[in-house]
């Protein structure tokens, strides 16, 4: 049985479990609450850990060897200008949409005063942390500077993925410069270790099914449908433009700039969504983008690798569409009304926040955070849709995963060297 059926199984079996144990138990019930905090949720944040673990040097060694095989700096040239020309266009166009339809539909116009008065009450605390993260993260020119580690050791300690990407990227230039004997033998070892890591991770991945079982049971156990119902019209329209951006716009892209049917593309993407949909992390999802864009969608290894590793972190179309929406949504909550200047602005700012959100669940919640503070809006406010951002987490994660699988087909285009048009069969 195939891994992605085996995945639509455990999601199935856990959400149907939950929904029984919640409108049966309810959410309250004393054994609920152990069998969600002692078995469901440890079993699931093993899971996310045990990937997490790998994915630093997933990255590093998938991004240095997609760099080294460009052969030349011209060719890595062309690909990585392609790379964030798509990436900048694509997530424009995502933020557009998602700014369109909040201003058309306005849910911030329906919700209940006293059932928001409750959410941010029960959020209060979690809402105060993310925005106080917010406001101690490096902005502006700090920001920029940040991206270049001053210890790539302890960048990785951090997780700062951004600081390893560049690392990576600037030791995969240097193996393309220097080109020595030498430099062929630690190519070899970082294919080795790409190796090695892949079959640890195809390992872990075996565990995926009865992970993706235990998400949904807690996240149904605990929530039910109330808390979507209380908010349906903003999750509506958060989905809605989601799904408009994912169906419409990658279609379009994958058929006239990348040349693939979209039948064939999300057929062969098929297992990487189901995971990114289940897991709600870019990072978590990579190793299984990387062997759907090998083995299923057959695109060259030197522009996946490179692609993908790099759109983990910075083709994030969906967190950019959804940090819109929410400032939008949360604006019209509090009644402040935003002109097309600041609109723009706002715009902008999801832009690059989608191209530097960390690629873990929630990671997008301290930007929406900072773009509140900007406009104007309470940051607190934030709390109002804390309840119901594990499941649009998840929904923005797919399209994420999704445009990156995009991105790789849509630059792959014209690369046509032989030797790479028929990739080996991951181990």
């Amino acid at each position: 049985m195939p891994l992605h059926v085996k995945m639509l199984i455990g999601f199935a079996a856990g959400l149907v479990a939950g929904l029984v144990v919640h409108f049966t138990a309810g959410a309250d019930a004393a054994w609920v609450h152990t069998i969600t905090t002692y078995v469901t949720g440890p079993i699931g944040q093993l899971f996310l850990r045990l990937l997490f673990m790998l994915v630093i040097p997933l990255l590093f060694s998938a991004l240095v060897l997609g760099v080294a095989e460009m052969g030349d700096i011209r060719s890595l040239g062309r690909i990585g200008w392609k790379t964030l020309a798509y990436t900048i266009g694509v997530s424009a166009i995502a933020v557009v949409i998602g700014l369109v339809f909040v201003n058309v539909l306005r849910p911030g116009d329906g919700i209940d005063p006293a059932v928001a008065q409750r959410l941010l009450a029960d959020a209060g605390d979690g809402a105060a942390s993310i925005v106080q993260s917010s406001r101690t993260a490096p902005s502006g020119m700090d920001a920029l500077i940040n991206i270049v580690p001053s210890n790539v050791i302890r960048a990785a300690a951090d997780n700062d993925i951004l600081a390893v990407m560049f690392f990576a990227l600037m030791f995969g230039i240097g193996m393309v410069l220097a080109n020595t004997p030498g430099t062929e033998r630690l190519k070899g070892a970082i294919e080795g270790l790409f190796d090695i890591t892949m079959t640890l991770i195809n390992l872990v991945i075996r565990l995926a099914p009865y992970a993706v079982a235990c998400f949904m049971f807690n996240l149904a156990a605990l929530f039910g449908w109330d808390l979507l119902a209380r908010l349906a019209s903003y999750v509506g329209v958060v989905v809605l433009a989601l799904g408009v951006h994912m169906l419409v716009v990658y279609s379009l892209a994958v058929k006239f700039l990348g040349g693939m049917s979209p039948a064939r593309f999300f057929k062969g993407s098929e297992e990487a969504i189901v995971m990114a949909f289940s897991t709600a992390s870019s990072n978590a999802t990579l190793p299984t983008a990387l062997r759907v864009a090998e083995t299923k969608l057959m695109l060259p290894r030197r522009v996946s690798r490179f692609v993908l590793t790099i759109g983990a972190t910075a083709n994030q179309n969906g967190t950019a569409l959804f940090e819109g929406v929410t400032v939008l949504f949360l604006a019209q909550f509090f009644g402040v009304e935003l002109s097309l200047g600041q609109q723009v602005v706002v715009m902008l700012v999801c832009i690059l926040g989608g191209i530097g959100t960390a690629g873990v669940p929630a990671g997008s919640l301290p930007v929406v955070a900072l773009i509140l503070g900007m406009v104007g809006v309470p940051p607190e406010g934030i709390g109002l849709i804390l309840g119901v951002d594990r499941f649009l987490d998840m929904c923005r994660t797919t399209l994420n995963v999704t445009g990156d699988l995009a991105a790789a087909v849509v630059v792959s285009k014209g690369e046509t060297d032989p030797p790479l048009l028929t990739p080996e069969p991951m181990r």
